[in-house]
């Protein structure tokens, strides 16, 4: 049977993953700064990627390790995630692991990337320098109960009557459901085709950040809000009117909002030909995420 460790096993992905892994027949670990507090169905395991010293044990036997961890929410996220990013892939290369997955930044490589996106590029390289094969799937923003993007999104139709947004609203996006994130996840795991390659992964609607936001209005209270644009708004203001209006914290706002100015949508299908399936659209995608959250 092969084993696969699921890293940021509590996470918002994480989480999903796991069942989704065991009904699919893998043996499962969750690993986790606090196994003791771990109520999923896996066995959980302690591990810290930011402490090279505790990988070996988790990773022991395992054939496929699932990479879901990053550090958005420090204003030192790329140096922290790098330097666990390389730790992990030296632990698994000395374990004999087989595969590991990872799930980074959707984004074209030639475009100026912010530091969130370019962070997520570097970690891809550098889980790869132990020698083992990488499989990576890059996403744009998750659709789910629980996600920070989606959040964002719910809070602001559901705190605001009228909105005044930065000008990245009009950048288009290619948002995705949770439930096919995990679906893609899972049937990558121990997929020999898929060692070593990338692939994009989205829904079927390519949308601007100001769509995403008319569309969950119109889902969540049945009508579309009034919103301007004002295209003086910077990254680090924008951050300080998103943490006044949600909970999304400073740091996490503003290394996200970095990144939306950058278009990112999905240039290649191939995930589709590997994990067949047709991908659930924005407005189920939000119904579904609404649903989960009552």
């Amino acid at each position: 049977m092969t084993t696969v460790l699921v890293t940021g096993a509590t996470g918002f992905v994480g989480r999903r993953l796991v069942p989704a892994l065991i009904e699919r027949g893998f043996e499962v670990r969750a690993m986790t700064r606090r196994p003791e507090d771990y109520a999923g169905p896996a066995d959980p395991v302690f591990g810290d990627v930011h402490d090279p010293g505790t990988l070996a044990e988790p990773l022991a036997g395992v054939d496929v390790a699932i990479y879901l961890v990053h550090s958005l929410d420090d204003d030192d996220f790329e140096r922290k995630d790098a330097a666990a990013a390389r730790a992990f892939a030296v632990a698994c290369g000395a374990g004999g692991v087989r595969q590991i997955v990872y799930l980074g930044g959707l984004g074209p490589d030639d475009a100026r990337l912010s530091a969130h996106l370019r962070s997520r590029r570097e970690v891809e390289r550098l889980l790869a320098t132990g020698g083992v094969p990488v499989t990576v799937l890059r996403a744009a923003i998750v659709v789910g109960a629980g996600s920070i993007s989606w959040e964002m999104t719910r809070q602001l139709v559901k705190n605001l009557p009228a909105m005044v947004v930065p000008k990245w609203a009009s950048t288009r996006t290619q948002p995705i459901a949770v439930d096919d994130l995990i679906r893609y996840l899972a049937g990558v795991v121990d997929r020999e085709e898929a060692f070593g390659r990338v692939f994009e992964v989205g829904g079927p609607d390519q949308l601007t950040y100001l769509e995403m936001l008319q569309q969950a209005a119109e889902v969540m209270i049945g009508r579309r809000v009034p919103i301007v644009t004002a295209p003086v708004l910077t990254p680090r203001l924008s951050s300080y009117w998103l943490s006044f209006v949600t909970d999304v914290d400073v740091t996490t706002g503003r290394n996200l909002i970095d990144s939306m100015d950058t278009e990112v949508v999905v240039t290649d299908d191939a995930i589709r030909e590997l994990v067949p399936g047709d991908p659930i659209g924005y407005a189920e995608a939000v119904r579904r995420a609404l649903a989960e959250r009552s």
